[in-house]
Order: structure tokens, then C-alpha cells, then sequence
């Protein structure tokens, strides 16, 4: 049997009961001169872009896939599909790009290296954590390239960062605060359901996430800031720094501990808090992860400044300090000096890293494998799910539980300040704080007095066809 020839039956029975056929594929080694050929799965906001990014080089997009006709139509003179089954399929595409909705991730990966093909996962890797691992699994399993969408892993700048700390520039690491203080407006609010856009399929956008009544003015985008697709702004755009961050500290797990406290203090059809302030501790260091999505204080539509930034991350050591976000940073002695610049290019490399490991059959030498990936994703359902479990409570219970953290304290004034500015009131629209949730790092499941409630979200059902296998 040649690489790819897989009939539907097949692979539809594989992917249904996790068969073994896919153990037996061979694992050939593309030459350092082949083209690799890619086929991108969802072309939208983001997909759209990776037409340019994988179009060059040593890479060429020869198909794509979407649920949505409209999508594809734009997607230039290539084979064309809604189904993604029917894109893993093709013999000639060596490796996959997933930029799909969050909640099709993992899914479409496992899928997608089961047929033998490498993959790039678009971040957050995963919808949930078990899933995630499963992803890893795959990977490893079928001996394929797996490339985690968290491009300022190619960055220079964080990369060099990282040196500096391991090397001891900056002394013992104290403290972190990691953000992204953005200001989006609420995405309206309707309450009768809404018909999906006619070009859509929405079974196949749906997949393994419950197919219930759209309750959303805009279909594409929006859906992240519902939890049966999306992630939040955890899952949007702080993974980025979150993952920055177990880069620089060198970090190759997680964090066994969380509390998340904020809210979504807008009325509308979103349920993911769009002020949120998670803290973990981990290897002696306190780690303060802040995203916020409403109006700064000092005018204009841009979000709050905290640390002197409004976004990325700040590494408080024993002799100075790091302040890095996307393109780059600086680093500081403890009387404000700059003693060092990180110049970054956002990851621009990122796609090329994935292109290049492939050719080598050498997944050692991706700069963000799956797992890598996976660990980074893991952080922010840590925080999604201790604020899901949480209750709403005063402001001077909050204030009394971060009390001993200055750094936490800090960004609850700040977050306060802000929502004062922003006409919250706080009497309608408590913070929701969640319990300190304590974390099995190696069997990833909560454990103690909140692990019921916590472990819902670990693994959640997935729908009729569109399951992932207990083994993959």
C-alpha cells in the first residue's frame, strides 16, 4: 500500500474506531529539494493569510477546505472542499494547516496524521486538555511532524531573552505578569436564535462541538467568545504570551495551581470574561496572567496600561527586570537602565521552521512541537476553568485574597479603575472569583476539594462521527 492510499471507507472507519491501519503507514522522508504540498483547513480571517505564508519557498498549497462555500470561493484556482475528510484524503498533500474554529483543533490534527500527513495546529492547540494530549499522542505515534501555531516561538527576541535568563543576566526570577490589554467592543445581543449564513454547513463547522442555536449577531469570529467553540481572549491572544513566557523561563510543563477571578462585564451574547486575572505559581516563581478587553482610562479606544505596557510580558529577577512583547523587548537593571534589546520579527520564520523539519524528517528541530504547544494551551484552560467553577463575590473578598500578592493586588486596582472608567457597576455585575484549583500535572486531571466540578472541562463530550478516540 502506497502512502496515501487510503479509500473513504477506510479512513472514515479509522478515524471512527481509532483502526491500527494507520500504524502501517509507511513514513517516508521528503528530499531536501521536494516541495512539500499543503492543504489549509479553514481558510478564513487566518487561513487566508497562511495562502501567503505557505505559498512560497519550499511549500505550495495545492487544496483547501472550509465549511463555508464563501471561504473557499476566495481560495484561488485549487481543489476545493467543505469537508475536511475529503482534503486528508488526497494522496498529494503531504502536510496539513488546521485554522479552523478552536473546538476543531485537535480533531482535524489527529485526523490528519492518522492519514499519514504532518500537521500545523493554529493556537490555542486544543479546546480542552485531554484532547490535547491525544494530539501529542498522535504525534508521537505516528512519527509525524506536528508544529504548534505559536509563531513567536521563531522569534529572536524572546529566543535571546531566554539565554539571558538561563545564563543568569538577571539573577533568580521573583515574579511574572504576563498581559494583553486590549479593547474590543461586545458583540450585541439578540434573543432569538439566528440562521447560520446559507453558505455554511454547519454540521461540518459544528463537528465535534454541540451543534445548538447560533446565538450570535456574527457568525465568523464571534464564536470565540462562547465557550462551545471558543476560548476566550485566554485562548485568543494571551497563549501567545503565556507561551512566551514558558519560553523565556525555560519552563517544560506547567503550573500545578490556579485561581482565576474577572467577568464578562458587557450584556451581551458572549459568556467568556473579558476582564480576567489568572495566578499560578510555579518553580518558586508567582506568575500573574491579565487579559482585558474594554476602554484604557486616559482616552481614546485603546485598552488599560499596567506595568507601563499593554501587552506582553514583564520578568521581575533579583538584579533587573525583562520587558518583552510581540517584536521585541528590553531588558532593565533595577535603577531602569536598559542593559539589553531583544529585536524580534514576530516569528516570521515560523512557517518555514515547520516546512524545513519536515524535509529533514526531524521533528526535534521544530520550534514549537505539539506538546511545546500543548503544555502553553494547558495554562489557559487552567484559568478558563477555575473561573468557570467560581462564584461572584465582593470586591473586598477579592481585594483579601490577593492581599499577600502585590503584584495581583495591583492588577485588581488597575482592573477596578477601569471598570469604573468603562460605568461598571459592580453591585449588577460582580467580579466571579474561582477556587484555587490544584492541578496533576503528570495524569493532567484536578485532584482535591474542587476536582469534580474542575474536571468537566477537562474532557467534554463530542458529537456522533466527530470523536476523538480514547486511542488514537
Amino acid at each position: 500500500m502506497k502512502k496515501y492510499d487510503i479509500s473513504r471507507r477506510g479512513f472514515i472507519k479509522a478515524t471512527a474506531a481509532a483502526s491500527t491501519v494507520y500504524s502501517l503507514i509507511p513514513h517516508s522522508v521528503l528530499g531536501a529539494n521536494e516541495r512539500v504540498n499543503i492543504g489549509i483547513i479553514g481558510v478564513g480571517r487566518k487561513g487566508s493569510g497562511h495562502l501567503d505564508s505557505f505559498n512560497r519557498g519550499g511549500s505550495k498549497v495545492i487544496a483547501v477546505c472550509d465549511p463555508d462555500k464563501s471561504h473557499i470561493n476566495k481560495s484561488g484556482g485549487v481543489p476545493k472542499h467543505q469537508d475536511l475528510r475529503k482534503l486528508i484524503e488526497m494522496k498529494d498533500v503531504d502536510a496539513v494547516v488546521i485554522a479552523t474554529p478552536n473546538h476543531w483543533h485537535s480533531l482535524a490534527a489527529i485526523w490528519a496524521m492518522q492519514a499519514g500527513k504532518h500537521a500545523y495546529v493554529e493556537k490555542p492547540v486544543s479546546h480542552n486538555i485531554w484532547e490535547g494530549r491525544k494530539m501529542v499522542e498522535a504525534a508521537r505515534k505516528y512519527k509525524r511532524v506536528c508544529q504548534a501555531g505559536t509563531q513567536q516561538r521563531s522569534c529572536p527576541a524572546p529566543q535571546a531573552a531566554a539565554r539571558d535568563i538561563k545564563a543568569g543576566k538577571y539573577g533568580k526570577v521573583i515574579w511574572t505578569h504576563t498581559c494583553k490589554l486590549g479593547a474590543r467592543e461586545p458583540i450585541g445581543k439578540i434573543t432569538t436564535a439566528v440562521n447560520p449564513p446559507a453558505s455554511v454547513d454547519y454540521n461540518l463547522w459544528a463537528g465535534p462541538a454541540p451543534m445548538t442555536p447560533v446565538m450570535r449577531k456574527r457568525f465568523h469570529y464571534d464564536w470565540h467568545w462562547q465557550f462551545d467553540w471558543g476560548d476566550g481572549e485566554m485562548g485568543n491572544w494571551a497563549i501567545h504570551y503565556i507561551d512566551d513566557l514558558r519560553h523565556i523561563l525555560g519552563w517544560d510543563d506547567v503550573p500545578d495551581n490556579v485561581i482565576s477571578a474577572g467577568n464578562r462585564f458587557w450584556d451581551d451574547n458572549g459568556n467568556t470574561p473579558n476582564m480576567q486575572m489568572a495566578i499560578m505559581e510555579h518553580k518558586g516563581v508567582k506568575a500573574v496572567v491579565d487579559i482585558r478587553n474594554m476602554h484604557g482610562v486616559k482616552g481614546g479606544k485603546g485598552g488599560a496600561i499596567y506595568l507601563g505596557s499593554r501587552q506582553g510580558n514583564h520578568i521581575m529577577c533579583e538584579k533587573g527586570y525583562i520587558k518583552i512583547a510581540r517584536g521585541g523587548g528590553k531588558g532593565y537593571d533595577l535603577d531602569g537602565n536598559v542593559i539589553a534589546q531583544y529585536k524580534g520579527n514576530a516569528g516570521s520564520a515560523h512557517a518555514s521552521n515547520f516546512i524545513k523539519a519536515i524535509k529533514n524528517n526531524d521533528s526535534s528541530s521544530l520550534n514549537a512541537d505539539i506538546e511545546v504547544g500543548h503544555y502553553s494551551t494547558v495554562m489557559c484552560h487552567l484559568a478558563n476553568a477555575s473561573w468557570r467553577v467560581g462564584k461572584e463575590t465582593s470586591v473586598d473578598e477579592l481585594q483579601s485574597l490577593v492581599k499577600e500578592h502585590e503584584d495581583a493586588a495591583n492588577t485588581i486596582k488597575s482592573m477596578l479603575t477601569q471598570l469604573k472608567h468603562n460605568k461598571v457597576d459592580l453591585e449588577k455585575m460582580p467580579f466571579v472569583v474561582g477556587p484555587k484549583l490544584k492541578y496533576d500535572t503528570k495524569k493532567e486531571v484536578f485532584i482535591d476539594t474542587h476536582a469534580k466540578a474542575a474536571n468537566k472541562f477537562v474532557r467534554m463530550e463530542s458529537r456522533k462521527d466527530f470523536t476523538v478516540p480514547e486511542k488514537v
